[in-house]
């Protein structure tokens, strides 16, 4: 089958067509999505649980400022530059806004209460990641440079086709501003629009280097071996900040390849060293199982068997806040 998305030469993590990382066999088939189904088990989730908390960011920050805005979305205003992350604006995560989960609180940031911003990363084209409608609006009102790993610049052009893309494999880097650099690496998921594109497009983890400090982020990953967290120090040394994935994990027979689950994070975030974390990929989205506030309870039971200080790994609610000098 013809890649529709990229073209290139076959490497260690791309075959030709479709891009692997080495030694993981994550892909699940038809007949376990059928299973996963037929055994239910599957949470009720009220259809509305909006956050108390709702941010007016300022226009510029010198520091490191991160501002949840639900599921996988960020904003982080990081010396002097505004950085967006897996922007979801949408009501639902699906195509063409009508399929898909539906969210169930409204972004933690007013789209017209934005700051100007500068750069969009985007970590993978799932759909609760990559909303070609949020990426439209932002293209047409803020023009930002947009940086994403191989393939994902096809569908962005779609809804931005004068865009400025930065498009990297793994090990490749952009520079953003002077001093600011987002470095692309390896982490363990996987890709797709449709039935018939799985891993087309390749997914990543950015780390972002600036003055203000430096900040690891994994849109979506299984923990597997454990072997992408120690890679970071050691090419970086320790981030001030991880924003690591806890939601999406159940049941695990299912999950394990493709999202962490908490005690996981924390074994994540205890290896790639980092001062402080932040946990997403719940709340908003009802992807998978659990209950709506079941990763937060097991991040703080996993934070305690791990002898970790509940402030320095925080399960934020969209519109919350953290800022370096809340580290501890």
């Amino acid at each position: 089958m013809r890649n529709p998305y990229y073209t290139g030469p076959a490497t260690d993590h791309f075959d030709g067509e479709r891009f692997f990382l080495p030694g993981v066999a994550s892909d699940k088939s038809r007949a376990d999505l059928l299973r996963w189904r037929r055994e239910g088990g599957r949470a009720r989730w009220p259809k509305q649980a909006p956050s108390p908390f709702q941010d007016r960011p300022p226009a510029r920050v010198e520091g490191l400022r991160v501002t949840a805005i639900g599921h996988a979305s960020f904003l982080i205003q990081l010396a002097g530059l505004n950085l967006l992350v897996d922007p979801v604006w949408s009501s639902r995560a699906g195509p063409f806004g009508l399929l898909g989960p539906r969210r169930v609180n409204q972004p933690g940031i007013a789209f017209a209460d934005l700051p100007p911003i500068d750069v969009v990363l985007i970590t993978h084209n799932h759909y609760d990641h990559m909303d070609l409608g949020t990426l439209k609006r932002l293209a047409r009102q803020h023009r930002p440079h947009f940086v994403t790993p191989l393939g994902n610049d096809s569908l962005i052009r779609r809804v931005a086709k004068a865009a400025t893309i930065s498009v990297l494999d793994w090990g490749d880097a952009a520079d953003l501003a002077p001093g600011i650099t987002a470095h692309l690496r390896p982490c363990q998921h996987w890709s797709a629009r449709g039935l018939r594109d799985r891993r087309m497009a390749l997914w990543g983890a950015f780390v972002l280097t600036s003055p203000a400090g430096t900040v690891y982020h994994i849109g979506d990953t299984g923990f597997g071996d454990g072997a992408i967290f120690p890679a970071i120090p050691a090419e970086f040394g320790p981030p001030d900040l991880a924003i690591l994935p806890i939601g999406a994990y159940e049941p695990r027979w299912f999950m394990a390849n493709h999202h962490m689950n908490p005690e996981e994070a924390v074994r994540g975030f205890r290896a790639c060293q980092a001062r402080a974390a932040i946990a997403h990929h719940w709340g908003t989205f009802q992807l998978t199982n659990e209950a709506i506030d079941a990763p937060p309870y097991a991040l703080a039971a996993a934070l305690a068997e791990h002898a970790i200080a509940p402030q320095r790994f925080r399960a934020l609610h969209p519109g919350e806040v953290w800022t370096l000098k809340d580290e501890t």
